[in-house]
């Protein structure tokens, strides 16, 4: 399973995210257990129309995914997904 960590500001949002291993072949799996697991994520993570929102990165190791729209950048057992969000102030 890839294993999916996430920047700290998220668990200001969202207090029970962790760290763990995440079933799924893609990112959009991923976000969809995540969601299931945490739910309001998704749509913090993503748009009404499923893209990444402009403020939310995901790497897939140490590369952005490439399909923002649908999220179907594959994903390999023991991959690491990195999902972090832009900050912002002054």
């Amino acid at each position: 399973m890839p294993h999916v960590s996430f920047t700290r500001h998220l668990q200001r949002f969202f207090p029970t995210l962790a760290e763990g291993d995440v079933p799924g072949g893609t990112v959009r799996e991923i976000v969809d257990e995540l969601e299931r697991r945490y739910p309001g994520l998704a749509s913090y993570l993503t748009d009404e129309t499923g893209k990444v929102r402009r403020h939310v990165n995901i790497f897939v190791g140490e590369e952005p995914i490439r399909d923002r729209d649908r999220l179907t950048d594959p994903l390999a057992p023991g991959d690491e997904v990195f999902i972090l969000q832009a900050l912002s102030g002054g």
